[in-house]
């Protein structure tokens, strides 16, 4: 890899959930190095690579992945590429960080664009419960007191914004952030 190379971060949805779509991280990672992408690492089973390539914008990456992905293992899974600085800028922006040390309250929504003011306010309709959301361009910070198992709004999310999304947990967040930033010096 050349040194003008970049760091990404790519976030599948559902795969490895409830027992379907397995796929194996060492596969996963296999997967990446035969895409010709370097620096490959995985963490935990949900789908989250760190990798560098030296060609290619998130988005045309995205796409790229997503057409290997199927053809290779027979199902679509959206993915979401971002780069180390969108993640930097993720981290930063946190509306609540108060509850940063409580990582499995706080999660970050990673969507596919920023949502348009109908959307968001049609959401906003919908946060009744305890939990708080704030959205900051492209993510969606929600704050689940209960946790996101117990959440009824956080089930809400997907289908009231209708923006395609993953989320991650704080401490995934903050993981995968540590791991591109160790890529990144490298």
């Amino acid at each position: 890899m050349s040194a003008q190379a970049k760091i990404f971060v790519a976030l599948f949805s559902g795969i490895n959930v409830g027992g379907n779509r397995i796929v194996k991280m060492a596969d996963l990672r296999s997967f990446f190095e035969e895409l010709g992408f370097g620096d490959v690492a995985s963490y935990v089973q949900s789908g989250n690579v760190v990798f560098r390539s030296a060609k290619g914008d998130a988005a045309t990456l995205a796409k790229q992945m997503e057409a290997a992905f199927e053809k290779k293992w027979g199902f679509h899974s959206r993915i979401m590429v971002r780069d180390l600085g969108w993640f930097e800028r993720l981290v930063a922006e946190n509306p609540y960080p108060e509850i940063a040390g409580e990582p499995t309250k706080l999660h970050a929504y990673v969507l596919e664009r920023s949502p348009t003011a109908d959307e968001v306010a049609r959401l906003a309709e919908k946060c009744t419960g305890p939990e708080r959301f704030e959205i900051r361009g492209d993510v969606l910070y929600l704050h689940a007191p209960e946790g996101l198992g117990k959440s009824v709004f956080a089930n809400l999310i997907p289908r009231t914004l209708k923006v395609p999304a993953t989320a991650r947990n704080w401490r995934t967040v903050l993981m995968l952030l540590a791991m591109a930033g160790r890529n990144g010096g490298a």
